[in-house]
């Protein structure tokens, strides 16, 4: 599993128009589903997400996690992360996991996320989604499992 996950004010995520999910101060989660990613890989996600430190403490240091601040997650599916991008001009999705499994996956991230006391908000996987946000520093991290 891929994420990439940047630090925000606020952040929104619209499907066909209507928003289906927001969030204030927090993170907002592309997530990219790879051949042979599980529920493990996706637990060890989750828990490296919700307790990396990239918000300042007091000193204005990189000291607090999501769970310090009891800050808000937005998650969006994003394949386009897995994405092998070394040869030539077009990506390629070969590694990308199938539709069916990474939808299963990607919701079951949320469903353990939200099983942390969080505020939890989600795109659509599949969907053709526009995404805003605020994002607070620039702060923007990739992370693997």
């Amino acid at each position: 599993m891929k994420a990439l996950i940047q630090r925000v004010t606020s952040a929104s995520v619209r499907v066909k128009g209507e928003v289906i999910g927001e969030i204030s101060q927090g993170l907002l989660l592309f997530l990219g589903v790879e051949k042979g990613d599980d529920q493990q890989k996706a637990d060890r996600l989750l828990e490296k997400i919700t307790k990396y430190r990239v918000f300042t403490d007091q000193n204005d240091r990189m000291n607090l996690s999501l769970i310090d601040i009891q800050g808000e997650l937005l998650v969006v599916s994003q394949f386009t992360l897995v994405a092998d991008t070394q040869k030539g001009l077009r990506p390629s999705f070969s590694s990308a996991g199938l539709p069916d499994e990474s939808r299963a996956l990607y919701e079951y991230f949320i469903e353990q996320a939200a099983k942390l006391g969080l505020k939890i908000a989600a795109g659509c996987f599949g969907a053709d989604m526009a995404v805003s946000l605020v994002n607070d520093g620039p702060v923007t991290f990739n992370l693997n499992v």
